[in-house]
């Protein structure tokens, strides 16, 4: 049976969810015209002022935000709210450009861990669980967000942090944790290091996982649920909106139900910027309705996912995301090829049975784009033959000009050799960049 920590939100009726909406924007768009004049504006720039503005339907009246504007804003542009009235913030952990910053009232800190406490119950987590929090702390929103949320729904939590894999799967024997929070590819890696240990699942007593923070293949979830003997969950955040938990996947494990009373979510053309019909691919969009220090009006995410209002047999209504499919800033141009890296992991996880540990790396030769992927081996395909290990070579060459187009240059490598992540993995390395410096 269903279970959930806000039955009256996430069973809310289409409608009344609509009506609450409405009343949020209404309310929030005040609110940053009367506190953000960065963002007021934008909105002079438009055309467009607080009365133009009457319900959601109005919401394509008003202008995007994009990092950018985040960045030139640095630090304190975007503040929404008086400086002593904010106790926290948290940012991103990018590695060009100006950081973001995210300020927090302790009401954000309260609807963010809310959001959180959401996601840990529809994975199962009730007062009786142990929640290992793996998620990185500090600035990164990771821990901070999921830690406040296992607290809400009363488990047992574990703030590990990353890091010190062995001590992780000790304390996690020691004290039976039930429910794994941490990025996919680190969980991963924990499967991986148990099995080296030479224990099994059965040696642990998890029962979920809840992962996020990076993109994750279908494929790459299964090898997971397999090394770690549980059911893997998908949650979705980003910093700038408030951080995990502003979207999570229930048992049925089929899209991200997004928190919309705390939310909107809008698909649009990246190119346009036209807002697209439900069940189009596009570039995800949303507004905090009830951010105070940092209140974000459509916010350009720059993932590119499908929204879906089918009914779901968990019996919430909320709105769901699918994983996002690739980014429209980030989305690597090959030889004039739009390539996702997530198509790449899928041939590899799916179709050649590889492990999930790999690189792609992309380079310029004179005017000509270079295209290598290097592959972990495991352990019982490094026992191969040279000739057996070059057919595999070709095999997976083939299999991935089939999906892209293109070919690549794919290099097996040694069990071990690529380096491992206790964050988010690095899984492009493209050194054209310096060429466009």
């Amino acid at each position: 049976m269903a279970k959930y920590w806000n039955e009256k939100v996430e069973c809310m009726s289409r409608e009344d969810m609509k009506k609450l909406q409405d009343e949020k924007l209404v309310k929030q768009v005040r609110h940053v015209w009367d506190n953000v004049p960065y963002y007021k504006k934008l909105m002079e720039e438009k055309g467009v002022t607080p009365d133009d503005i009457k319900s959601t339907d109005d919401l394509h009246k008003l202008p995007f935000l994009k990092k950018d504007d985040l960045r030139e804003c640095y630090p304190y542009g975007l503040l929404g709210a008086p400086l002593k009235d904010c106790v926290r913030i948290q940012s991103t952990s990018g590695t060009t450009g100006k950081r973001v910053v995210a300020f927090y009232t302790q009401n954000d800190i309260d609807l963010w861990e809310d959001c959180c406490a959401r996601a840990i119950t529809a994975a199962g987590g009730t007062s009786e669980d142990v929640v290992q929090v793996a998620y990185g702390y500090g600035l990164f929103t990771g821990g901070a967000g999921i830690h406040g949320g296992s607290h809400k729904v009363g488990c047992l939590t574990l703030p590990m942090s990353s890091g010190n894999t062995e001590r992780q799967i000790q304390f996690m024997r020691d004290l039976n944790a039930t429910i794994l929070c941490c990025t996919p590819s680190y969980a991963a890696y924990i499967g991986e290091t148990l099995k080296e240990m030479g224990l099994t699942p059965n040696d642990i007593n998890l029962k979920a996982g809840i992962f996020g923070a990076e993109p994750w293949t279908e494929e790459m979830r299964q090898e997971i649920e397999k090394s770690l003997g549980i059911k893997a969950y998908d949650i979705f955040g980003l910093t700038e909106i408030s951080g995990p938990g502003v979207s999570f996947e229930c048992s049925e494990q089929n899209g991200m139900h997004i928190n919309e009373d705390h939310f909107i979510a809008e698909i649009i053309n990246p190119e346009t910027g036209e807002v697209l019909p439900e069940g189009s691919k596009g570039e995800l969009v949303f507004t905090s309705l009830d951010k105070e220090a940092f209140p974000l009006l459509r916010y350009r995410t720059r993932d590119i996912c499908v929204l879906s209002r089918a009914k779901c047999s968990c019996g919430r209504t909320l709105v769901r995301m699918t994983k996002p499919m690739g980014r429209s800033d980030d989305m690597l141009i090959i030889k004039g090829v739009n390539v996702f890296p997530s198509q790449i992991e899928t041939v590899l996880l799916k179709d050649f049975n590889a492990t999930p540990n790999y690189q792609i790396v992309v380079d310029r030769v004179g005017n000509t784009d270079t295209f290598e992927i290097k592959v972990e081996l495991s352990d019982e395909m490094h026992t191969d033959t040279i000739k057996s290990v070059e057919m595999l070579e070709k095999k997976l060459s083939a299999d991935i000009h089939q999906i892209l187009g293109i070919r690549a240059k794919i290099t097996l490598c040694e069990p071990k050799s690529i380096p491992r992540s206790e964050g988010k993995a690095v899984r492009v390395i493209d050194k054209r960049k310096v060429y466009n410096a």
